[in-house]
């Protein structure tokens, strides 16, 4: 989910000030023109998003989260296969913590969970043997928002047809990235590199065709996938293939929602995805003057199992979240704080999105289908995300 652009900005806005250690529902139902916090607040230059906790009383009591550990050591391999691979060096040492440091400290976590202790008993070892980190967030006090994100499964055909019409691409060879997946442009025919053209020029121009991957019976869908990052499309034959994010061609992600709000087009108290979805099925033919005011345009890949994250591992629902990875530890074990329908506890830091940016946004996955898009849409909730070490002593 590379790059995955945020999904819940398009769905109803509900927002929690949860504090750690407080589980208590505090839910209010407000407008987009309500918030005045800027959760993409970019860091100073330098700056990391973690402060090691030194005062034990402000480390969260972990006991609730460690009573529901379902899926979590397949969570934590899955973040040390990525350890295991030579490039994952490149991004370390994280602040004073090393990469055999970020390895152990998952070898150890994954022992721990698996120990069959009880959840007191666990709470105790991670606060005594571990250090725990909080991330400064928006405000420099912690304060993180949390959305959500999924993979949704539609209708969809290997060749167009009548009823097939609308395609999802594959990256072009002329799309030029780095091993970190940056977008460094359009490599032209005379070796030089400039910007990758924008949504419009790439659908005006034509010359993504014969780059098709497969092809989608509405236009809004393909949109969605390009939002979400990945789908599960469903053949005629009953065959379910995943396409996973290959690549994007460099823009900034522009939303559509606000200018449909300042159009009239949508209620601010009724932004979700069926409302937009009803809207330009009765209204098909602005559904192309919309999508185009976002110039960001995703390539994608037929993937092998379950969509992968990132760190190029499958991610795993509830237990992978996606942080801004230029300021926060890849692959690593955190704790999130927060009050939502389904908790989250314990997770790995596997994912990265498009508008996940700066120490104050989280996006957690949810899963694949109708629910799981049901659960992100109502994930919009202010928290706190820790992130757990062991301490050096320990290895």
């Amino acid at each position: 989910m590379k790059n995955r652009i945020l999904f819940s900005i398009l769905l109803l806005v509900v927002v929690s000030f949860a504090l750690a250690g407080c589980q208590k529902r505090t839910s209010l139902l407000v407008d987009h023109e309500e918030f005045t916090k800027d959760y993409s607040r970019p860091l100073p230059p330098g700056e990391l998003a973690l402060r090691k906790i030194t005062n034990p009383d402000h480390i969260p009591d972990y006991t609730q989260a460690l009573s529901d550990l379902d899926g979590l050591a397949d969570a934590i391999s899955r973040s040390l296969n990525y350890m295991a691979k030579p490039s994952s060096k490149n991004f370390y040492p994280y602040g004073d913590i090393t990469h055999e440091h970020a390895v152990r400290s998952l070898q150890e976590l994954k022992k721990l969970i698996s120990s069959g202790r009880s959840p007191g008993q666990l709470n105790v070892i991670l606060r005594e043997k571990f250090d725990t980190y909080i991330s400064v967030g928006c405000d420099n006090h912690g304060t993180v928002l949390f959305t959500g994100y999924y993979t949704p499964i539609f209708d969809g055909s290997p060749v167009r047809t009548d009823r097939f019409r609308y395609p999802l691409y594959k990256m072009p060879a002329d799309l030029l990235k780095d091993q970190d997946g940056t977008i460094l442009g359009q490599r032209m025919p005379d070796g030089s590199i400039r910007k990758y053209p924008s949504r419009v020029d790439i659908q005006r121009s034509k010359t993504l065709d014969g780059q098709e991957l497969v092809w989608l019976r509405d236009a809004f869908e393909v949109y969605i996938v390009h939002v979400q990052g990945s789908a599960k499309i469903r053949m005629p034959d009953g065959q379910i293939r995943t396409y996973g994010y290959e690549a994007h061609n460099g823009w900034e992600y522009e939303s559509i929602v606000h200018t449909m709000i300042a159009d009239g087009k949508l209620a601010s108290k009724n932004i979700n995805l069926k409302s937009m979805i009803d809207y330009f099925k009765k209204h098909p033919d602005e559904l192309d003057n919309y999508i185009a005011m976002n110039p960001r345009f995703v390539f994608f890949r037929l993937e092998e199992g379950e969509p992968r994250g990132s760190i190029n591992e499958p991610i795993t629902p509830f237990r992978t979240i996606a942080t801004d990875k230029s300021i926060y530890p890849r692959a690593m074990f955190a704790f999130a704080a927060v009050d939502l329908a389904r908790p989250v506890g314990f997770a790995l830091d596997q994912d990265t999105g498009g508008a996940i940016r700066a120490a104050g946004r989280c996006d957690v996955y949810m899963g694949v289908g109708e629910r799981a898009g049901e659960l992100a849409g109502g994930t919009y909730r202010e928290g706190q995300l820790y992130f757990i070490f062991i301490k050096p002593d320990r290895i």
